[in-house]
C-alpha cells in the first residue's frame, strides 16, 4: 500500500498545530500510518518539520498570488491576503514558533520571498498615504505574521470563534497601521 505523503504532511499539520509538542508515534498515529512508515519517509522530527516548512511556504506563496496585492488600495489588498492564508494559518501558527526554522544558514528562501512581497505591499500602502510610515514595512510584516498565529491559536483553543478570524485579524493590524489625519505623538 503507497502512502500519500501529502496526508501524512496535512494530517501531521493539523495534529502539531493543535499540539506542537506532538511525539513522532502521535504524528503516525494521526496520519494512520505505523511510525515505522513514518520515519521511512521523514527521518526523524526535524525533517518532518521542514518538510511541513516546504509546505507553509507553497500554501503562503499560493494565498500571495490568489490575494492579487498589487490590485486595489492597499488595504484591500491586505483584507484579501488574510482571507487567502487563513486555511494555513494554523500551519503557520505551528511554524512561527519552530525558530530553527529562521535562523542561520538553513534558512529557506522562500521566507524571504514571502517577507519581500508582504512588504512590498505595506511599502505600497506608505507611499499612497493608506499606511502609517512611522512603521516598517518590515515591522509591519511580522505583525500581521504575529497576528495570524494568534488568531490560528484562539480559534483551534475554541477562545475566538473562526467566524471572527479574518475581521478581528485585519481591524486589529489595520486599526494600528492606517493614516489618521493626524497621527497621535509620543510622550517623550
Amino acid at each position: 500500500m503507497a502512502v500519500d505523503r501529502d496526508h501524512v504532511l496535512r494530517s501531521a499539520a493539523a495534529l502539531l498545530t493543535r499540539k506542537s509538542t506532538s511525539t513522532m508515534d502521535e504524528v503516525a498515529k494521526a496520519a494512520g500510518i505505523s511510525r515505522a512508515t513514518l520515519h521511512r519517509h521523514f527521518s526523524g522530527r526535524d525533517a518532518l518539520v521542514r518538510a511541513l516548512e516546504l509546505l507553509g511556504i507553497a500554501e503562503c506563496e499560493a494565498a500571495l498570488d490568489a490575494a492579487r496585492l498589487d490590485e486595489a488600495p492597499a488595504s484591500e489588498a491586505v483584507r484579501r491576503l488574510v482571507r487567502e492564508i487563513e486555511p494555513a494559518a494554523g500551519l503557520l501558527a505551528f511554524l512561527y514558533t519552530e525558530n530553527q526554522l529562521f535562523e542561520g544558514e538553513e534558512q529557506n528562501d522562500g521566507w524571504a520571498r514571502i517577507d519581500a512581497r508582504i512588504s512590498a505591499l505595506f511599502r505600497r500602502g506608505q507611499q499612497n498615504g493608506e499606511f502609517r510610515i512611522d512603521l516598517t514595512p518590515a515591522w509591519l510584516t511580522e505583525a500581521l505574521f504575529g497576528l495570524l498565529a494568534s488568531a490560528a491559536w484562539m480559534v483551534q483553543s475554541g477562545k475566538g470563534a473562526p467566524k471572527d478570524f479574518h475581521h478581528m485579524t485585519v481591524e486589529l493590524l489595520l486599526g494600528g497601521a492606517l493614516r489618521h489625519s493626524e497621527q497621535p505623538r509620543e510622550e517623550s
